[in-house]
């Protein structure tokens, strides 16, 4: 079968841009709001999306910050949902969409996490994915008994001893274990289960997990790290790896690099999925489309962009001229150092003022923004992915649920008449949907399994 696009969205009801739940075609009483929810859920099945994603932290931000505080930036989510809880109740109404959720390594043990993700693949027929995370807001910690954040060297220490113990839980048990014979009263083969037993540097678990072995095996694993640790974890475990790219270039040599380290893990690089974010600004013509564009970039005033600004770059900006060059981001960062290098590169690249970059940043939250109609836009992720600078992309929506209406009313069929989309779901899991392996079963095919 021909190479085909994969696609994800936020399933956030606030939108991606940073004006766009201001604006008159976005949704009112956004808090703790299941039914909107839902309903992107559901756009998003009827328009045959991969997966959705639910980002998550773990503390209130930008309290030291007033005007983000107030305004509630998009990334901040002060009110949300816990993401598994949330994704268990969509997954009851939706039948094959994925339901990604972002989990710290840092701040939770790998039993409680291996457990939680189990059971929403379960409950879900096969559709969880964990976003592996290693956290980049530093004031995290401090809702974990400590007093500062963990050092990036050891966050990245512990996540790789954390998904090798968490990979162990979900091998606790063969597919057949639970055999349920009424007539013997054998309940389980306790040959078929095994106990973990780990004791390392940073943890200490006995197991085995007390949730049966998943229809997937296991979750679809995501990475987002972009720095050389981050890169190296991906190419051993991951399954997708975000990517920050706002150019081809940046895009094809992340794609390539990543992909040419799989190789030492003894893994084919086909079977990792590379997807950039890209923010898509459409319309029934090119003009409609800008006229939105503009409409939305005018609910931004220099006192909320230049803060947003600062917080992607980790640096205050408001003590450096609006009109003047940005000053040099070269430093170190605690947080998400691939937006910081991205943003850093284009203002050279373009020599653009401070007001400038968070004019061409916050559209799309640091990543590409693909604008016009439903030609001009396939046209452009046509050419990232054939020139094998994406293998499908994360869809930021500016305005919700107008933005997600129009992608699937508009877009979605003109890139399934160009091949590059499905046009029906295929398959019993998310795995199989997006032609993924599954994972190496330490326990062999059931006889069950086997005799299908």
């Amino acid at each position: 079968m021909p190479r085909q696009l994969n696609l994800m969205t936020g399933l956030l009801g606030l939108g991606m841009h940073l004006g766009g739940w201001r604006h008159r075609d976005a949704w009112s009483g956004q808090v703790m709001n299941l039914d909107h929810a839902i309903e992107i859920a559901q756009m998003a099945e009827a328009g045959m999306f991969d997966l959705l994603f639910l980002a998550d932290g773990n503390a209130v931000r930008q309290m030291d910050k007033p005007a983000l505080f107030a305004a509630n930036s998009p990334s901040d989510r002060p009110a949300v949902f816990e993401p598994i809880t949330l994704l268990t109740a969509v997954s009851q109404h939706t039948k094959s969409i994925g339901l990604l959720a972002t989990a710290t390594t840092t701040y939770d043990e790998p039993y409680s996490l291996a457990r939680r993700f189990a059971s929403l693949d379960h409950l879900s027929k096969g559709r969880a994915c964990w976003n592996i995370v290693t956290t980049s807001y530093p004031d995290d910690a401090l809702n974990y008994s400590r007093t500062q954040h963990v050092a990036k060297d050891i966050r990245y220490e512990r996540a790789r001893e954390f998904v090798d113990i968490v990979k162990g839980l979900w091998d606790s048990w063969a597919d057949d274990a639970f055999i349920e014979d009424k007539a013997t009263g054998q309940f389980l083969d306790p040959t078929r289960v095994r106990v973990l037993n780990h004791v390392g540097k940073h943890f200490q678990v006995k197991g085995p997990l007390n949730v049966a072995r998943m229809p997937q095996g296991y979750p679809v694993l995501f990475l987002a790290g972009q720095s050389d640790e981050g890169r190296e974890l991906a190419a051993q475990h991951a399954d997708c790896v975000f990517a920050v790219a706002d150019t081809m270039p940046a895009a094809q040599a992340f794609y390539a690099d990543v992909k040419g380290r799989m190789g030492r893990y003894g893994r084919d690089p086909d079977s990792l999925r590379i997807l950039p974010g890209a923010t898509i600004y459409i319309g029934e013509t090119a003009s409609e489309a800008d006229e939105f564009f503009e409409e939305l970039q005018s609910l931004i005033a220099p006192s909320l962009g230049v803060p947003y600004l600062s917080k992607l770059v980790e640096m205050n900006l408001a003590d450096f001229p609006l009109d003047g060059p940005m000053p040099d981001l070269s430093g170190p960062t605690l947080g998400i150092a691939s937006f910081r290098k991205s943003i850093a590169e284009m203002a050279a690249r373009d020599n653009l003022t401070i007001r400038q970059t968070y004019q061409r940043v916050l559209p799309s939250m640091g990543h590409v923004v693909f604008k016009g109609n439903a030609k001009d836009v396939a046209d452009q992720i046509e050419d990232w992915f054939t020139s094998r600078g994406a293998d499908g992309f994360n869809i930021g929506t500016p305005v919700l649920p107008r933005c997600l209406k129009m992608i699937t009313r508009l877009l979605i069929p003109e890139l399934q008449r160009r091949g590059l989309f499905r046009t029906a779901y295929q398959g019993n899991t998310l795995r199989e949907r997006m032609g993924l392996p599954l994972p190496s079963n330490p326990w062999g095919v059931s006889q069950a399994r086997a005799a299908e």
